[in-house]
């Protein structure tokens, strides 16, 4: 979860919400990426959907059986359904997200053809710490 909070630093740092995530393969970091929605002018560019962009060619496959995502913010449905069709493991989460209600119990079922572990809380304090900031500046400069 550090190395994804470092790529949330990248990511404020280019005004960018600070969001990071690194995708892990037998305890090794095979992609890393922070938010690029601002920069790029795309919806589809948050650090999940990057991470798992680079994963997918690192290892040349879209499947990353084997492979756990670190976030810093509670994933968002679109980020979550990637994680699901990566066939990720694992999801571990820093910083909860009321507003995203993240529905774990339906990517835990098992009428899926996969199912994701979520584990939210993890380093909870520093991920939520550094999305306040960014948006008391945010709001001081507007």
């Amino acid at each position: 979860m550090k190395i994804a909070l470092e790529e949330a630093k990248k990511a404020e740092k280019k005004a960018e919400v600070p969001i990071g995530c690194v995708i892990v393969k037998n305890g090794k970091v095979i992609a890393k990426a922070h938010n690029m929605r601002e920069k790029r002018k795309n919806a589809l560019f948050h650090a999940e959907v990057l991470a798992l962009n680079k994963a997918c060619k690192r290892l040349s496959s879209w499947r990353l059986d084997g492979c756990d995502a670190y976030v810093t913010l509670e994933p968002c449905l679109m980020c979550g359904g990637a994680f699901l069709n990566a066939r990720i493991d694992n999801v571990f989460f820093g910083a909860f997200d009321p507003n995203r209600n993240f529905p774990e119990e339906v990517y835990q079922k098992n009428s899926l053809n996969h199912s994701l572990k979520i584990k939210g809380g993890v380093l909870e304090k520093e991920c939520s710490e550094i999305l306040t900031s960014f948006f008391v500046k945010k709001r001081k400069k507007i």
